[in-house]
């Protein structure tokens, strides 16, 4: 592996290169949120109270769960502080947009800002790093899931990105809210529930078929596209002891447009790097970290990320690499050469 650089180390030579506005929240970007707002309750009514047949209500859940994952991008970028600074104002906000998804405030910047970003791709530290072997090999019920073929895992894992961000969130729920004093794991119950209630509480209120179209679809579709995005994020790279983003993060390329609409939530390795500017500068990070370490800068196509997780296992071996306990086939991580056109393995 290459010599690894903190953050501090890498951010120390790009800063000066950034304006000074970089630095600063851009308020500006919560017409975004309020436009996928009025778009998600105009969805929800439209479905609700109109009679509609299921293929004009299949197309509505289709824009809401887009717009499920979008304002969660926002929700991601606010709860950052790139956004507003007020502390109430940032975690009502970001509780709004984490909403649909049903994730806390609290619960997120714990999770996601405190131990996720400080730890990133820490085998032990990340909540979000995959495991290694040593930890696979103690435990039962997943060496009994490696025991089916490959490309069977994947279309099962594939298929259970449609409910792993919540999935993995209430997980994270139940493991940090034992380390939250007695008022604030009140606040942290209080928003965990919350959204529950509210979509739960949809459900009694209108028909099964309407639910299902207005929340249950699009919660699915949200959840989706969030983990299309997030499973490229690190789960190619290899864990590390020292938390160096062009080392442990891959950025992905999409259309312009569906930057625009998803807040550039693409550019991961310029988040790791920088999570506290504003992500309409990332681009001006890239340019900076390509003239000076364009060999170590990781990047691709969204879809050609999905395609290398699609082939490729999810336990690490030597933490460098990937490991199939079905047929001991050990696969190479971002670091060692793994491309979409050159994927390659061999046996333990």
């Amino acid at each position: 592996m290459k010599e690894l650089h903190n953050i501090g180390w890498y951010a120390s030579k790009i800063s000066p290169k950034l304006p000074k506005n970089a630095f600063k929240p851009v308020p500006s970007r919560l017409f975004g949120g309020l436009a996928y707002t009025i778009i998600i309750i105009c969805g929800i009514l439209t479905i609700t109270l109109c009679r509609f047949n299921n293929i004009i209500n299949f197309l509505i859940s289709l824009v809401l769960g887009f717009s499920f994952a979008s304002i969660g991008f926002l929700g991601h970028e606010i709860l950052h502080g790139t956004v507003v600074k007020t502390h109430w104002l940032k975690n009502l906000l970001g509780g709004i947009a984490f909403l649909p998804l049903s994730i806390g405030p609290n619960l997120w910047i714990k999770w996601h800002n405190m131990s996720h970003h400080a730890n990133t791709q820490h085998e032990i530290n990340d909540p979000d790093a995959w495991m290694s072997f040593e930890q696979f090999s103690n435990r039962a019920f997943i060496k009994y899931i490696y025991k089916l073929p490959l490309w069977f895992r994947s279309l099962f894992s594939f298929s259970a990105l449609s409910i792993s961000f919540t999935l993995h969130g209430t997980r994270m729920f139940f493991i940090y809210v034992k380390e939250f004093k007695s008022q604030k794991s009140i606040k942290l119950w209080i928003q965990f529930i919350l959204p529950w209630i509210i979509w739960i509480g949809l459900f009694f209120l209108v028909e099964t078929d309407k639910w299902v179209f207005s929340y249950l679809l699009p919660f699915l579709i949200g959840n989706f596209i969030v983990m299309c995005y997030i499973s490229s994020n690190h789960r190619l790279n290899p864990l590390v002891p020292i938390n160096d983003p062009l080392v442990n993060s891959l950025s992905v390329t999409v259309p312009k447009w569906l930057d625009v609409l998803h807040f550039n939530f693409s550019y991961h390795t310029e988040h790791h790097l920088f999570p506290g500017i504003n992500p309409k500068y990332y681009s001006l990070v890239k340019e900076e970290i390509l003239k000076l370490w364009p060999d170590r800068y990781h990047q691709m196509p969204l879809l050609s990320a999905l395609k290398l997780l699609w082939k490729t296992p999810r336990i690490y071996y030597n933490n460098e690499e990937l490991i199939d306990p079905r047929n001991k086939r050990i696969y190479t991580s971002l670091e060692k050469g793994l491309k979409p056109n050159k994927i390659s393995y061999h046996n333990l």
